[in-house]
């Protein structure tokens, strides 16, 4: 009876120790899924893109719109500078072409034609609030 029981006791043994083998591996597989996989906690948005508004009569079909011009002389031009500003930097010799204007949520919407430093290009003044000077809204290369 001895010999059996042991036979037996031996028995649960390996299958304790094989059932400890398994959850080690089970355990195992898990943690190396776990690290090998990244979950993105939160979506990061840099930041919203707003539609591009629509561009102004007059202006060229192929113009490319840009936030700064670098002229060839060294003077700069970016969105934001005021009407009497550009007037002073560029002279009333820059501008060519008729102006044009029309309506805008605070006011008129003036687009210009200037050639200056052999460089063409289109500056849409706009005022930003209600009766305030006209800034640049757009600026269009030719």
């Amino acid at each position: 009876m001895k010999a059996a029981r042991a036979r037996f006791e031996s028995f649960i043994e390996w299958v304790v120790a094989a059932a400890l083998v398994g959850a080690i591996f089970a355990a195992g597989s898990v943690a190396v899924r776990e690290f090998r996989t990244v979950n993105a906690l939160t979506p990061v948005i840099a930041r919203e893109t707003r539609p591009d508004p629509p561009v102004p009569a007059g202006v060229p079909s192929r113009a490319v719109s840009v936030p700064m011009l670098l002229l060839a002389d060294g003077k700069a031009i970016q969105v934001g500078d005021s009407l009497s500003a550009i007037a002073r930097r560029l002279g009333r010799q820059a501008e060519v072409g008729t102006p044009s204007a029309e309506r805008a949520p605070n006011g008129e919407r003036l687009v210009r034609f200037y050639e200056y430093a052999g460089t063409r290009f289109v500056l849409v003044f706009e005022p930003f609030q209600r009766d305030a000077e006209p800034r640049i809204a757009a600026i269009y290369l030719q």
